[in-house]
């Protein structure tokens, strides 16, 4: 399997000639998009969804899937693809590949914010599952190979994402949710990660595949 960082929260995992794209929001490149069979939406938020690029995805790919929960599936009544509805605990198939919806809120941002859904989804792979969490640090109840963890938002501080990392316990993690910072931040956090989470962790730069 190929995986693709793309830049804050976005992935592209490409495996058997399947295409499944993760939180494509408005900081990520419009080519993560590209010849995409699926997409999975984890919440909301214009960083992780953009309706726009989503349209024009589905103009240039009409058998296009996207998978998200129902209050998000309900942005998206003028979005020409077939949306499926995913809910933590379910387990379905997109762009060929096995994924499991967990999760369901996102984390606090602050008290006088409401809180809404997040999904995070596990993707089996032929090296072990793949962890994405959204906006959340839910930890899956199943083993997990490659987590990546979000390290900066106004939701979040650098010792709830080293204590998620080794709660997961994951064989290796990589930065997401990670635009918000400048190159100094990026730096610290990448030290304070790497000595304290508990697994090999890497900053992936946009664009990225391993």
């Amino acid at each position: 399997m190929r995986i693709t960082k793309y830049t804050h929260a976005c992935l592209r995992l490409e495996h058997e000639g399947g295409v499944l794209v993760i939180d494509p929001g408005v900081f990520s490149e419009p080519e993560a998009l590209q010849d995409a069979d699926a997409v999975l939406i984890t919440h909301e938020h214009m960083d992780h969804i953009d309706i726009d690029r989503l349209r024009a995805a589905a103009a240039r790919r009409p058998t296009l899937t996207v998978h998200a929960h129902p209050d998000v599936e309900a942005q998206m009544t003028d979005l020409d693809a077939d949306i499926f509805t995913a809910t933590p605990g379910e387990q379905f198939v997109a762009a060929g590949m096995t994924v499991r919806a967990h999760g369901g809120q996102h984390a606090i941002i602050h008290p006088d914010i409401p809180r809404i859904v997040n999904i995070g989804f596990v993707i089996e792979s032929p090296d072990g599952p793949i962890y994405h969490p959204g906006d959340s640090f839910h930890v899956p109840d199943e083993e997990v190979a490659t987590l990546f963890v979000p390290v900066s938002a106004p939701w979040l501080k650098l010792a709830e994402a080293i204590d998620f990392a080794r709660a997961v316990k994951p064989e290796r993690a990589f930065a997401l949710h990670d635009s918000l910072l400048v190159d100094a931040g990026q730096q610290m956090v990448t030290g304070h990660m790497t000595r304290l989470s508990g697994t090999h962790y890497e900053r992936l730069d946009p664009g990225t595949s391993i």
